[in-house]
Formats: C-alpha cells, structure tokens, sequence
C-alpha cells in the first residue's frame, strides 16, 4: 500500500481522522501580487499547457512555475521538491513518492521539515486525489513530530495545474477547503501556499 492506495474514505477510516468537509478556510488570506516573471511564465504556459493536455504538461508548465514562485517570494529561505520518495511508515502505507513538497528549512539535499503537500490530479480529478494527499500531509505530520519539528499545520493541495483545492491537517482534524481556485486567482494561491511559513521568512523577499 503506498500514498497512491488511498481514497478519501480509506484515510479517514484507516488514519483515525476527523474530516470537515464546511468551511472556506482561507477566506481571510491575503492576496500576494506574483511576480512579473511569473505571470509572463503563465501568460505563455496555460494555452501550451492546455493544448498538449498531458499531466507531465501542467506539472511542467503550471504548477511547477508556482511553487518556484512561492520559493522566491521567501528569499528562497525554503526548499522544494519533485517527485521525492517520502517514506514514512510502512506499516500504515504511508510510503511512496511525492508530486511535491515544500520544506520550511533551505536545505535542498534532503527533506527536513515539510509544510506543503502538493499533488497532482490524475486525470484531472481533483476528489479522488483528496485521499492521496491527506496520507501524504499524515505522514508529513509525523515526519516532523520525529524530528521535533514544531509545525501545527500541515497544509495540502490537489491541483490539475489550472484547478486548486487546499487542505489542513492539524493533529487528526482534517479539514478540506470549500473552495476551489482556479490558475486565474493566482494571487490568492500564491496566498495560502505563503501562509504556513513564517512572516520574518517572507519579510526577507
């Protein structure tokens, strides 16, 4: 069993969590202006990106483009990966890789502290990778209670590269957000992807 196993009913019931499923969570986030790079970057990639229809296509061309966006905005005071194996506990499925990942620490060589837990849909369904990524911020959270990472909230993101729906998890309360943004509210998903890392990291951008 691995990340990919998981459906939504499959995490709640086998990692003992308290779903909500009500709320629009991030109504209070403020907006953040990207960057002239990256909206030249989208402005090029979303009809390319479209166009070829491919999930390698929207990884390459959208979402990817944004979290390197959310790196340069903390002074690259944080670290990102792709496609990084993430294992965890055996025992409870919680291994396999992961699309990406976002490290409130700056090494880039290893995995020291993940915060954001990014994945992408497949086949552009935003529901059915809801499980995947709730096992995934599962396992994030206890990768940091080993290493006595202070870290209340994990947040997640199942994104298609032009759709995105975010999720927390706090201790076993897990809470998906009402809301799905779509590429053109950039600056609101720049928003609360920037929101689970410190303000004196973002005061350095």
């Amino acid at each position: 069993m691995a990340y990919s196993d998981f459906t939504l009913a499959k995490a709640k019931a086998t990692l003992a969590l308290q779903l909500d499923e009500t709320r629009n969570l991030f109504s209070g986030i403020d907006r953040v202006k990207p960057s002239e790079r990256l909206d030249r970057d989208l402005q090029e990639n979303i009809p390319l990106a479209t166009a070829i229809a491919t999930e390698k296509a929207r990884s390459e061309f959208l979402i990817a483009p944004i979290l390197m966006e959310v790196r340069r905005q903390t002074n690259h005071q944080i670290s990102l990966f792709s496609g990084t194996d993430f294992n965890v506990e055996p025992s409870q499925g919680l291994t396999g890789f992961c699309d990406f990942i976002l490290s409130r620490s700056p090494e880039q060589f290893f995995i020291s502290a993940p915060v954001v837990i990014v994945i992408e849909a497949k086949n552009e369904n935003i529901v059915a990778g809801l499980g995947q990524c709730l096992a995934t911020m599962v396992a994030a959270h206890l990768f940091n209670q080993r290493s006595d990472n202070a870290i209340p909230v994990v947040l997640g993101a199942v994104t298609s590269g032009t759709a995105w729906r975010f999720l927390t998890l706090e201790q076993t309360r897990a809470s998906i957000d009402s809301i799905e943004y779509h590429i053109s509210q950039v600056d609101k998903i720049l928003g609360i992807l920037l929101q689970p890392f410190d303000k004196r990291v973002l005061a350095l951008s």
